[in-house]
């Protein structure tokens, strides 16, 4: 399990410095696909007609065929100094890993070597793909995937994300939708004509007071998150003839995500009626919600217990230390294992006692809504899918930050990242194995989703890249 240790840390902390936002990650790609070409993977590129969207193949039909997903986006503005307990770009204005994806892609092509290992020592008709998934901030590259039927040559798919804690990720995320909102008016002076203008922006701006109304009719598991994008021209004495926003819109599923995107429609056209401009709903992306699958997370839990928790050093603890110092205690409160642990009070007590995580979490499987949305939904909605998480930085780091960023190619980051690979492979060889849980995984998830996945991607509808 150990034998590409150094390889997989060498690779983790090259996409680290890469730190490439979505659609663009080239290089990140390329040294990828260097490490599995060596391994004897066969290769295929631009899936889904996405520029770095690619899989990897080793093996032969015949079998279970086990998909691990590895990502390597990063998040644009979190650029920062490795290492360092405060806030400092590294490169001013340039991206950094907020979500620590440059670990994810990599222990996700770890686990597939050591699958691709086990299949030619035994000489098994089995075969195992890592997909690699661009996009996964903002872009939802994997729905896209779903849609162009990438994932239905896999049986399951296996995946994992870098957190604070170990344990199985149990539990549905939520379905979105994001649109951009372009509103065209008329431009006059504003104030020795203003009656002869039409102001784009106002239109734009009625929008978002009509969904701070919504706010109230909304069901607790929908959210709407905004962003103006383009208010116009920088001169305040011009009435603004054009304006843009970027909404994105949140449920449990798709279907109750469309029934949310039409109330938001009419706001868009009351907006419109109400400032005499021409409004423009522009499709972006959208994902699923993630159906869980309580037979591949018992595989991934038998696999993690037969691993064990991460061991850390004294050394790397004070590191930690210094990180914690930095966040206030409600981060500690608001930890992801509170929400999967049957005792959330003595998972808050761990947590407060400890700097980093070292158990596992005692696994229970869930169907509840945790707020948040991962494009790993569209893919288990087309196969059974599952992951873990494991502990890479100190209890309370949160996500899309710079305290994240700066823990990335630390030796505690690097030993989740290898522990998640060696589970994944675990359970993914177990699978091979016994085929019959395979399909009992299959049956749930027709049982749970219906026999046929609908993509919430229009027909036709490209990721905008620029």
């Amino acid at each position: 399990m150990d034998r590409y240790n150094d390889e997989l840390v060498k690779l983790a902390k090259s996409i680290w410095e890469f730190a490439e936002i979505k659609w663009k990650e080239h290089k990140s790609v390329a040294a990828q696909m260097e490490v599995l070409k060596k391994h004897g993977f066969q290769i295929r590129e631009n899936l889904a007609d996405l520029p770095t969207a690619f899989c990897a193949e080793y093996g032969a039909e015949g079998g279970v065929t086990i998909g691990i997903l590895g990502e390597f986006d990063a998040l644009s503005g979190l650029s920062q100094v490795e290492d360092l307990a405060e806030r400092k770009e590294k490169r001013k204005g340039e991206c950094g890993h907020g979500c620590g994806h440059h670990l994810l892609g990599t222990a996700s092509i770890g686990a597939a070597l050591k699958v691709r290992d086990y299949i030619e020592v035994n000489h098994l008709k089995a075969k195992v793909i890592y997909f690699g998934c661009p996009a996964e901030e903002g872009g939802s590259g994997k729905a896209f995937m779903a849609k162009a039927g990438c994932f239905d040559a896999a049986d399951v798919a296996i995946t994992w994300h870098p957190f604070t804690g170990n344990a199985i990720f149990t539990g549905s995320l939520q379905a979105n939708k994001q649109v951009y909102v372009r509103f065209r008016g008329k431009g006059a002076h504003a104030a020795a004509s203003p009656h002869l203008g039409r102001s784009a922006l106002d239109g734009l701006e009625l929008v978002n007071i009509g969904v701070q109304f919504l706010r109230e009719h909304m069901q607790d598991f929908e959210r709407i998150h905004y962003s103006i994008v383009d208010p116009g021209s920088a001169s305040p004495n011009v009435v603004q003839p054009y304006a843009e926003g970027l909404y994105l819109l949140r449920s449990k599923d798709t279907k109750h995500v469309n029934r949310l995107y039409q109330r938001f429609e009419k706001i868009v056209e009351g907006a419109g009626l109400m400032t005499e401009t021409e409004p423009e709903i522009v499709f972006d992306k959208a994902c699923s919600n993630v159906i869980p699958n309580s037979v591949i997370e018992e595989e991934l839990y038998k696999a993690f217990l037969e691993e064990g928790p991460m061991k850390f050093t004294e050394e790397e603890i004070q590191y930690a230390e210094r990180f914690r110092a930095t966040y206030p205690e409600e981060n500690i409160e608001s930890e992801n294992t509170i929400g999967f642990a049957e005792d959330k009070s003595g998972e808050l007590q761990y947590l407060k006692e400890h700097i980093l995580y070292d158990k596992i979490l005692k696994y229970k499987h869930s169907d509840e809504i945790v707020m948040g949305s991962s494009d790993v939904g569209d893919c288990s909605n087309a196969v059974p899918t599952a992951q873990i998480i494991t502990a890479c930085f100190a209890i309370g780091t949160t996500a899309h930050s710079w305290q994240e960023v700066a823990q990335g190619k630390s030796s505690i980051a690097m030993k989740g990242m290898l522990k998640a690979s060696n589970v994944m492979a675990r359970a993914a060889i177990h699978l091979i194995e016994n085929p019959e849980r395979v399909q009992k995984a299959k049956e749930e998830l027709i049982r749970v989703r219906g026999e046929q996945f609908t993509s919430p991607i229009p027909d036709g509808a490209k990721p905008r890249m620029s």
